[in-house]
């Protein structure tokens, strides 16, 4: 059994952002076969420290940030965006995905489906779907509910029906896949690689559209808990305001953090929970380092297995028949 404690997602900053470093070049320049790397940037952490690697892996002029905002994106991504490319020197464009969005029927396929629960719903209100409980308190289905929001700080809560649900997922899913396709779009004008920017967390436990931001050439954090994307961060000197901006999904017209929205536990305690049930951690010891109880990190290591399994194709290549 694997000792373990309050700093065991703790890494050598310094030995993995060579490690990562050199491993971006040798992927993008001799195995691809390519010249450079397109990365989509958010202000987020997982975009802004992959391509901070990239820069410093290949130089900052083999480097483009695409900026993809769209109508209900947050305004603060675009300046923070703008923020990293200028810090770390790398070309950065914007490319509006609104209309092409509007074209493709997302916003009102994803409306009509709001309406079948509110009626009443209009460009007025602003949506989000969140889970309702902690993974720790209770033995239950993650059944998700759709909030509405006013101008006058009124609040709206209904639980989903699968079939609406699955409408609003399927339509705002559209927003990931577009942009996916504009990078492709500039990585191939460019005979340049397409790098992913999702974390362990989000490949993992499926938190990802498929074809849309799990679409890459290369994954180069895939492996690596979100906790420890930050000490990357930190030894990167990342901009301290993306380093402290909340990661949400910014997908939705409300904010929504990704813990409200599919973790349902702040990313230090998931980890660490994470962490001891990879490394056999017995539920009484994990939970003496952290905490909580026996029970609750039994329910969170059921509730992290349940998610890698049932988001397994998600994973999976196109299947053939030979």
């Amino acid at each position: 059994m694997s000792e373990f404690d309050m700093n065991s997602l703790e890494l050598d900053a310094a030995s993995v952002t060579e490690h990562l470093c050199e491993s971006i070049r040798k992927q993008i320049l001799i195995t691809l076969r390519h010249r450079g790397a397109v990365i989509g940037i958010s202000g987020g952490i997982d975009s802004s420290v992959v391509a901070a690697l990239c820069a410093r892996a290949l130089g900052s002029g083999r480097v483009l940030g695409v900026m993809m905002p769209e109508t209900e994106s947050s305004p603060e991504s675009e300046g923070l965006a703008r923020e990293l490319a200028s810090q770390y020197g790398f070309e950065s464009i914007k490319e509006d995905i609104s209309a092409g969005l509007a074209g493709l029927g997302c916003y009102q396929r994803r409306d009509e489906a709001i309406k079948q629960l509110f009626p009443a719903f209009n460009s007025e209100f602003r949506a989000k779907i969140t889970i309702q409980t902690s993974i720790l308190e209770k033995e239950a289905m993650n059944f998700f509910h759709l909030h509405l929001e006013n101008d006058k700080g009124e609040t709206f809560v209904k639980r989903m029906p699968l079939d609406v649900y699955l409408q609003i997922v399927a339509a705002s899913n559209l927003k990931q896949r577009l942009r996916m396709t504009t990078l492709y779009y500039h990585a191939e004008k460019r005979n340049w690689a397409v790098v992913g920017t999702g974390n362990k967390d989000e490949h993992e436990q499926g938190f990802f559209v498929k074809y849309g931001d799990g679409g890459a050439d290369l994954k180069p954090i895939a492996h690596l808990f979100k906790m420890q994307v930050y000490q990357i961060a930190e030894y990167l000197r990342i901009p301290k305001s993306i380093i402290d901006r909340t990661p949400t999904t910014d997908t939705y017209s409300a904010e929504v953090t990704q813990e409200e929205f599919f973790f349902g536990l702040d990313f230090y305690k998931m980890d660490m929970l994470w962490y001891a049930m990879e490394h056999h951690i017995s539920p009484v010891k994990a939970a003496a380092v952290l905490e909580l109880t026996p029970d609750q990190v039994q329910r969170a290591y059921a509730n992290i297995e349940r998610k890698i399994k049932a988001t397994e194709y998600l994973r999976m290549s196109p299947l053939e028949i030979k």
